[in-house]
């Protein structure tokens, strides 16, 4: 990992007229929008709004039946999660989805797989430059750790560790990959106070110190409010929101679909 001061630059991710259906049910109608490099963006909207649909499509888990993604400049067409990972774009999901036997450092080793160019017999010899390459994968892996402060946890079998520290170990294992784009659903879902003040901290400091570009879904609207740069709104599968926090959280749309509250409630704030 590089450190690099933070700016947001130019576009990296274009969402142009993104529809998505299960049979008759369409859970995405017409979405357009852009993620710019280094910016940290949430998308919000009540539950079924197509959130998590919707980096579904990011990552090529979905394929849209109509409209068309660009990265990096290049239109992508039926791309498959790990095309999306071996271009630059790493997931968290949900529900935790980790190896619950392994130690926190071998999940966190998983997320340099694409990364390795040896074959599986180099790897079973453990010798010569299947040694060499591990080395190197693991000191980036040890960063990582440092990083997120799970030093003390590192041997530890992710199943016996408390919620919060397993959500920090996906993060850790998607860090591992060295992401350009970092997709996260959900983070602070089922945290106390302390644990999503720690995640909104990591957050904040991958996108500073490593330029990483961040899209998360999030239903606190105070960790939205302070973390982001852009929010995008969902609500029925349709864009009904896009802009600074200051300004979606005064849109009347928003307001009347997903934040139930009166609207001089909302100016008064």
């Amino acid at each position: 990992m590089t450190t690099s001061t933070r700016r947001i630059g130019d576009t990296l991710l274009k969402l142009e007229d993104i529809s998505l259906s299960f049979g008759g049910v369409k859970a995405l109608t017409n979405i357009s929008f852009e993620i710019k490099e280094h910016e940290i963006l949430a998308i919000i909207g009540p539950n079924g709004a197509g959130k998590s649909s919707m980096l579904n499509v990011i990552n090529g888990f979905y394929h849209p039946q109509e409209g068309r993604i660009t990265f990096r400049g290049q239109v992508r067409r039926q791309m498959r999660p790990y095309d999306a990972a071996r271009q630059g774009i790493a997931r968290t999901f949900q529900n935790i989805a980790l190896f619950k036997g392994m130690s926190t450092l071998d999940n966190i080793m998983t997320g340099r797989l694409l990364k390795m160019k040896r074959n599986f017999l180099w790897q079973a010899l453990y010798w010569g430059p299947a040694l060499k390459e591990e080395l190197e994968h693991r000191k980036v892996v040890e960063r990582v750790i440092d990083f997120l402060e799970i030093q003390a946890i590192r041997k530890t079998p992710v199943g016996r560790l408390p919620y919060g520290l397993q959500k920090r170990v996906e993060l850790g294992r998607a860090l591992a990959a060295e992401p350009d784009l970092l997709l996260l659903d959900e983070p602070m879902a089922g945290m106390n106070v302390e644990e999503k003040e720690d995640m909104c901290r990591f957050i904040l400091d991958v996108n500073d110190e490593f330029g990483t570009t961040i899209a998360l879904i999030e239903h606190d609207m105070s960790v939205v409010m302070d973390i982001s740069d852009r929010v995008v709104v969902l609500d029925y599968g349709r864009k009904i929101a896009d802009g600074p926090p200051e300004e979606v959280r005064r849109n009347k749309d928003v307001i009347d679909a997903y934040l139930g509250v009166s609207h001089e409630e909302m100016a008064a704030e």
